[in-house]
């Protein structure tokens, strides 16, 4: 039987990560060095000599007697539940092969629903920033898909009402090792329509210009042409026989993958919410090769990611 070294990789463990992160102390200790990698800098000056203020957890600029903590201008600004539990749900929503509802967040951590809510939202916007400058090139495969709907009973197809469009493009082998193709990058995400002016937002943001690019014959993704002229559209049958168009073969398959894992785990999605969704989706992906080290690589993310504060979590994010 062959093993796939990425799916059979031995990423990070319960034990090792809780000799690593078991106790508050040493969350506070990755999080200074994730924040300040060259040593302390204060935020209002800039200087690097400091005092620590142990009885209040902060430190204090020697130049200016700016007071600051750890978790100030980061995305656990403010928040009053230990970092234990915040670096848990990393690790939990970081390993798994699937994500992780906010329901069982809370069973795992031990909070109430709306706390596991607000950390899995508040990291899941982390990686949304992390991801939005993501640029594709080389070959490309991209579609558009929905999410959502009726599940019987209609509409089918482009223009159902009650799902929500998006837009999906893979990163792939060059064209000559097609029959040997490995995927690199994925980018997907949430729009408003499939205008022309909305896909050609999406590629301006998405694709290099020396990307060939392979979609169907959808007549807005002529747009894309003013991004990247190298665009091969296909006339296709529609329905089902386009997933086995060799052209799309690893769009087709990822999409179905996220759409197993979205359904699998959440079951429905408010479309508002749905870009963190697709943002953590297409994050973990990207990552998938470096297991042991994805967790170490959200925190440096998150320490470096502005607060997010409740009423900005709970407004839309679709793209317009």
């Amino acid at each position: 039987m062959v093993y796939s070294p990425t799916q059979f990789q031995k990423g990070l463990s319960l034990p090792a990560f809780l000799e690593r992160y078991g106790t508050e102390g040493r969350c506070v200790h990755a999080l200074f060095t994730a924040r300040w990698p060259e040593g302390f800098k204060c935020p209002e000056c800039g200087g690097n000599e400091y005092c620590v203020l142990a009885a209040r957890g902060l430190y204090q600029c020697n130049a200016c007697r700016r007071q600051t903590s750890v978790k100030a201008g980061t995305i656990f600004h403010k928040t009053y539940l230990p970092l234990t539990k915040w670096f848990l749900a990393m690790h939990l929503l970081t390993q798994g092969k699937h994500s992780m509802s906010a329901l069982e967040l809370k069973r795992q951590l031990g909070v109430s629903y709306e706390t596991a809510w607000k950390v899995k939202h508040k990291l899941m916007q982390v990686m949304l920033e992390r991801e939005k400058g993501r640029i594709l090139s080389g070959r490309i495969e991209a579609d558009d898909a929905y999410i959502g709907g009726e599940s019987h009973g209609g509409k089918r197809g482009r223009g159902a009402p009650g799902k929500a469009p998006m837009l999906a493009a893979v990163q792939t082998s060059p064209e000559e090792e097609l029959a040997n193709c490995k995927v690199s990058y994925l980018k997907v995400q949430a729009v408003s329509d499939f205008r022309s002016r909305t896909i050609r937002r999406w590629a301006q943001g998405s694709l290099a210009g020396t990307a060939t690019v392979h979609t169907d014959g959808m007549s807005s993704f002529r747009a894309i042409r003013e991004v990247a002229p190298d665009h091969q559209p296909y006339e296709m049958e529609g329905g089902w026989r386009n997933s086995r168009h060799p052209a799309f073969k690893w769009v087709n398959t990822i999409l179905g993958n996220l759409k197993g894992n979205l359904v699998g785990v959440c079951r429905w999605i408010s479309a508002k919410h749905l870009p963190r969704y697709l943002a953590e989706f297409q994050w973990r992906f990207n990552r998938r090769f470096d297991l042991a080290s994805i967790l170490s690589r959200l925190l440096i993310s998150s320490a470096h990611t502005p607060p997010m504060p409740m009423k900005l979590l709970v407004l839309a994010e679709v793209g317009r």
